[in-house]
């Protein structure tokens, strides 16, 4: 009884970052939508020194967990974002780091800046991601790997979800100019 009795003073805090998350109107990755955007950081991959893995690898050193990671353009550059809890999966949001792990991908060494959240809307998303991935049992890199298998192409968004009340990864590949979104149990 005592286990569940602390699992479910957990389960009160993550349910207060979906109400959060959903009030702010935030949505998963949302490939439709936004396809020219993900058209063109799917044309600029070609310039990126790293990949998507590598990335969540090195930003998920010590206790620090990779909670969702993308390639994006900020001002017409790609850049690299990994989003991490930096007190690992089992520590709730309100005591945990939420930050963001983001630079250039075109340079041999990835150099990331951090950047610790404190504004509503990005504390929300990544308290809503942190509470999907403390969900699942799977690693976002563990996701790639499998995805990888199946789906030719380059891995260049992952972002946990929950879809029809399971933890699902929403994984998005780009190869030859198409973009291809696959999901995956967490």
């Amino acid at each position: 009884m005592k286990c569940k009795e602390r699992r479910d003073f957990h389960v009160f805090p993550l349910i207060a970052a979906f109400v959060v998350a959903g009030w702010l109107g935030w949505q998963p990755a949302r490939a439709e939508g936004d396809s020219k955007e993900l058209q063109a950081v799917a044309q600029a991959l070609g310039k990126s020194k790293l990949s998507l893995l590598a990335g969540i690898r090195q930003a998920s050193q010590g206790s620090a967990k990779a909670i969702s990671a993308k390639f994006e353009l900020e001002d017409g550059k790609l850049s690299l974002s990994v989003y991490t809890a930096e007190k690992g999966l089992a520590v709730p949001a309100e005591k945990n780091v939420l930050q963001e792990l983001s630079g250039s991908p075109e340079q041999d060494k990835w150099t990331p800046q951090t950047e610790v959240f404190k504004d509503v809307p990005h504390v929300a998303r990544s308290a809503e991601q942190l509470a999907v991935m403390s969900l699942g049992r799977k690693s976002l890199a563990a996701i790639i790997a499998e995805v990888r298998k199946t789906h030719p192409g380059t891995v260049f968004s992952i972002t946990p979800a929950i879809k029809n009340h399971k933890p699902v990864a929403v994984v998005l590949i780009a190869q030859k100019g198409k973009v291809t979104t696959v999901t995956q149990p967490l």
